[in-house]
């Protein structure tokens, strides 16, 4: 079965991510946007195997993101999904990253975006948070540090940063981005637990908690 292959293929390339995109996080996303495509009558095996593979072609984890392209499109041929099947996860995979900013019409791509970002947000993103900035060497806070607005994909990927911007800087966005209704109202309680951890933070940080 292709799904079962996929999650094969997926959990080989990603066994020793520690950036916060391994496996549990992909499957996290996948079981999330499973359920959103029941609730959207939207194809459930685009928007599963889209899920399952939203992060191999990611910048943050590979060097060549033209050549896992074109990795994921000999894979998906070779499992004999359809040529027109193959092009919609390719392009939803490519177009739902944060740092792209890419306008969605596709509700496959819309679904699979919806659910990656309730898997930033709340208590799972706030730990990948942590996770990722501690894998890039920045640090959990710096006052010194600004936080940034407009930025460019370099900016964003190479600028100097910490974990606790990274909250202003992308998920306090997140949540009036989302397309789904449902994805709107789960993102509702988990954006309110990480302005209440940001609030524990802060006071802890100047020594009054």
């Amino acid at each position: 079965m292709i799904i079962e292959r996929t999650e094969h293929w997926v959990k080989e390339r990603l066994a020793h991510d520690t950036t916060g995109h391994d496996w549990y996080h992909i499957d996290r996303v996948r079981k999330v946007a499973v359920m959103l495509a029941e609730k959207e009558n939207a194809d459930q095996q685009i928007v599963e195997l889209s899920a399952l593979l939203h992060d191999i072609i990611d910048d943050k984890i590979v060097e060549n993101e033209q050549e896992a392209v074109e990795e994921v499109e000999k894979f998906l041929n070779e499992q004999g999904l359809l040529e027109h099947s193959i092009h919609q996860v390719v392009s939803i995979i490519q177009s739902i990253s944060f740092s792209k900013g890419h306008q969605l019409s596709l509700l496959e791509a819309k679904i699979v975006q919806d659910a990656d970002r309730l898997d930033a947000i709340g208590a799972i993103g706030i730990a990948r948070t942590f996770q990722y900035s501690g894998a890039r060497n920045q640090p959990i806070y710096d006052p010194t540090l600004s936080v940034r607005g407009q930025m460019t994909k370099e900016e964003y990927r190479h600028g100097k940063s910490s974990a606790i911007n990274h909250f202003y800087e992308k998920l306090l966005q997140l949540k009036d981005g989302l397309h789904t209704q449902t994805a709107k109202e789960v993102a509702e309680k988990r954006h309110a637990l990480m302005e209440q951890f940001l609030d524990q933070f802060f006071q802890e940080w100047e020594g009054n908690a």
